[in-house]
Parts: C-alpha cells; structure tokens; sequence
C-alpha cells in the first residue's frame, strides 16, 4: 500500500514540522516504514522560516499568503485547499499555522486534519494556555493532539503527553518543556493516523 501523502501548515519556524517529517523520513522502533510521507510544506507567511528547513529536508513548500485575501477568508481557505488538492494530499497536520480556520474549510478536510495544542484538552483552550495553567495551579501540564473539527479545539483527542509543573516555572520555561513533549507526541500519532489507527497515545515526561 502507498504512504499516505502528508502536508503540514506552518507560519513560522516549524519546529513541529521538523519532527513530523523527520519520523517520516526514518523507520519505526521496530524498523518498519511510516504509513506517511511528506508531500507538501504550506505557509501563510512567505517568511516563515520553516520553508527553508523543509526544503533542506528535501520536502516540496508553497506559500499561500493570507494578506491578499482580506476580508475573504473563504477565497483564502480555497487557495489552500486547491495547493492541498494540487499535490495530493490525504492528510493535513497544523503545526504551528496562526490562522483560525472557517467551518467551509474545516468541513472538507475533517477526518483528515489534525492539530497540537499546548494545553491538555479539554482544559485550556485557546491562547495562553501556560499562563493560564500557572495562574489556576495547575500540578501538571501538556499538549494534545486531537482531529480538528469546527470547534475551537474540541475535536476527538488523538494523544497526550504529560509533565509535572515545577516550583518556579514561569510561562517561558513551561512553554519550552512542553515544546520537548510536542516534538514527541505529535510524530507519535500521526505514525499511528497515517495507517487507520486513532488509537490515543499517552506520553509522559522521560
């Protein structure tokens, strides 16, 4: 059977994206071949660092820039859409892509879209999920990935990883032990997605 084609959105440095493709790129623990492969590295931003490091990876990149499209998200979701379609792909990671995307985008890629959040679902939705973990106490913290869906951060919850929260943690040091966390699990599902398995993963801290 063929990988499935893999294309991941990004606006920035796609730290993230790094990882997915890496996994993709290297055999399982067992050293079988991933059900994925990358096809295609999209950014709204055409600065966005991660293009450059995609195609050091050897991976294709496309830019589809928000700006012209303001005040039309629509026309914006259909350019993507067509890139996405353009290069065959069958499943889309967000990683890292700082646009809220509409119901008439959502709708034609659910089932096939996944996203991580830096929080663990379903607490802290949204922004500022550190601080906001800080703030109310929290003993522990994380990230999930989870298909998306219209809702803001409410699809199905494909995988969680776990850490404790320290004395003394500010948001900064928090965000950073959580990004380590993020560039394990979210490789970790989609090896698992990519071949029909929506199993959850649960990781917790080394």
């Amino acid at each position: 059977m063929s990988p499935k084609r893999v294309a991941i959105l990004i606006s920035g440095g796609g730290s993230n994206m790094v990882s997915l493709v890496r996994s993709m790129q290297e055999p399982g623990p067992g050293g079988e071949a991933h059900a994925g492969m990358p096809c295609l590295v999209l950014s709204n931003q055409p600065g966005a660092g991660g293009l450059e490091r995609a195609k050091e990876m050897g991976v294709p990149t496309a830019v589809v820039d928000h700006r012209p499209f303001k005040g039309d998200r629509v026309a914006f979701e259909d350019a993507l859409s067509a890139r996405l379609h353009f290069e065959g792909a069958e499943i889309v990671c967000l990683a890292g892509f700082m646009r809220i995307l509409t119901t008439h985008f959502v709708s034609e890629w659910q089932g096939k879209m996944l996203n991580i959040h830096p929080s663990l679902l379903p607490k802290y939705r949204g922004l500022h999920t550190h601080a906001r973990a800080l703030e109310a106490g929290e003993a522990e913290h994380g990230c999930t990935v989870h298909e998306v869906t219209p809702e803001l951060d409410e699809g199905p919850i494909l995988g969680q990883a776990r850490l404790p929260i320290l004395a003394g943690d500010t948001p900064e040091s928090l965000a950073a032990r959580v990004l380590v966390q993020e560039h394990r699990l979210y490789p970790a599902v989609l090896r698992r997605f990519a071949a029909g398995d929506r199993e959850p993963v649960f990781l917790s801290q080394d």
